[in-house]
């Protein structure tokens, strides 16, 4: 089973508000999940976004690929560092 960090939307329509899951890969993007470690919420200004840092640490210890967006939300907020 792949594991995969991604975003899970929620909210009315034309007002998204996001939650970063940790879900197998193969589920649909608002299906069951393994555990939410987050929320992105991108209409408000500045953007608001949280993360339960020791859980996230924990399932990319485990193997868990987060997805590009996810990956981009995370550097930002200093969770993990830039490889090089």
């Amino acid at each position: 089973m792949a594991v995969k960090i991604r975003l899970a939307r929620h909210g009315a329509k034309k007002k998204p508000f996001y939650r970063i899951v940790v879900t197998d890969s193969e589920s649909p993007r608002d299906g069951k999940y393994l555990e939410n470690v987050g929320t992105y919420d991108p209409k408000v200004i500045p953007t608001r976004v949280t993360f339960k840092t020791e859980r996230v640490q924990y399932w990319l210890g485990k193997g868990a690929t987060p997805t590009d967006t996810v990956k981009t939300l995370l550097k930002q907020e200093g969770v993990i560092g830039h490889k090089r």
